[in-house]
């Protein structure tokens, strides 16, 4: 029996992930569950797994949870330090960092720092400080095991084969809903239009991500740090089918793929049970069903973000932290409809190209990064706007 703690769990991973749980009870307990804002589902779960903790990061929520929980044997804390704190807790074996964007840092080296098994669905992570938590990983013996569908393709799609070097990945992309749009075209793209993902239903963030094709850069950010590769070992290609979720390449030319539906239960089921495969009644993938999967090479003249994680990727250092943060600030700023869907990329890139390089960044240094480039994006968006 393994004792989770979901940080995010009203979130599209997070929810999906309780869905596992619930089918599987005699495998995993809920420990830990932790929100942002949504305190009426966050309510409900606590009530249905009965966690021994929930944390609502947003304090001023503290007492309606605490309140609506009051007759339940359920400890209740508030604020994001209560969030990074919680994941020591002696009582917790994995923990599931669903949380979105940078916040999800804190939590993530608090939860390595004790010896706590990562499955980690919280990319930011890994682009904000992919060196800093390898190498802490590495110190404590922990074991990070990815939930992104891209990277636990590639992770299953490497068993077996560790001593086997890899020539490359290749991840795979649906391209969004506006793969092969024109610039001008792109100019006139709606919050609304980029929310309506062709494949996957995802959170607003990772969403408008995908559509620009920044949550595709961070992934191959994250690759680099998870399976240790250079950015030449790294490709995407175009896959709108969403059937083959990523790709490995070794050195004697041999390829292997992971296939299945895009549905996200199936990964997050992999990490959680790792190194298990449970069974499942998920939908199953039948070729009758898709007589043609097709390929194209992602467009990133006109989708630059993916791109600039590339070129954080070859300087290194603390760009990818400054990417980040300036893309958290922009995406905010799109769906505020304060900016375009194509200035997006082009304050990203202001960003990235005002932030000074530190070659080996401490924790204090990516913190500082991220502070700098959020108020240098922040300035961007009001000059825009």
């Amino acid at each position: 029996m393994k004792n989770i703690a979901i940080l995010g769990s009203t979130g599209s991973i997070g929810t999906q992930a309780l869905e596992v749980i619930e089918k599987n009870p005699d495998r995993f307990t809920v420990e830990v569950l932790t929100a942002n804002n949504n305190t009426k589902l966050l309510i409900a779960q606590a009530r249905q797994f009965r966690p021994n903790v929930v944390v609502i990061a947003n304090e001023e929520k503290y007492d309606e949870v605490r309140d609506a929980l009051a007759s339940e044997p359920i400890k209740v804390y508030a604020g994001a330090d209560a969030v990074a704190q919680v994941v020591s807790m002696g009582s917790v074996d994995l923990v599931l960092t669903a949380m979105v964007g940078y916040s999800g840092l804190l939590p993530t080296i608090n939860a390595i720092n004790a010896g706590k098994t990562i499955a980690l669905a919280n990319k930011e992570t890994m682009v904000v400080a992919g060196e800093l938590i390898v190498r802490l990983a590495n110190e404590k013996k922990v074991d990070i095991l990815p939930v992104d569908s891209e990277h636990s393709a590639i992770f299953q799609c490497l068993a077996g084969e560790f001593m086997n070097p890899i020539e490359k990945v290749i991840l795979t992309c649906s391209g969004g809903p506006f793969h092969g749009r024109t610039a001008k075209e792109l100019r006139a793209v709606t919050p609304e239009d980029a929310l309506k993902h062709p494949s996957w239903d995802m959170g607003a963030k990772i969403t408008i991500d995908s559509a620009s094709l920044m949550n595709k850069g961070f992934e191959v950010i994250e690759a680099k740090w998870l399976f240790g590769l250079k950015p030449e070992q790294i490709d995407v290609v175009v896959h709108p089918q969403s059937i083959i979720h990523s790709l490995v390449e070794f050195q004697d030319g041999a390829l292997k793929a992971q296939l299945g539906m895009p549905d996200m239960r199936v990964p997050i089921q992999y990490a959680l049970a790792y190194p298990e495969r449970l069974a499942s009644d998920f939908p199953r993938f039948r070729f009758s069903d898709y007589p043609t999967l097709t390929f194209d090479t992602p467009d990133t003249e006109n989708f630059r973000n993916l791109a600039l994680s590339y070129e954080a990727l070859h300087q290194g250092g603390n760009i990818a932290c400054s990417l980040n943060a300036s893309n958290e600030i922009a995406v905010k700023a799109f769906l505020d409809r304060k900016i375009a869907f194509t200035e997006m990329a082009c304050i990203n890139e202001a960003v990235m190209m005002k932030t000074s390089l530190v070659n080996e960044p401490s924790y204090e240094d990516y913190v500082e990064t991220d502070r700098e480039a959020r108020e240098r994006a922040v300035s961007l968006v009001n000059e825009n706007s």
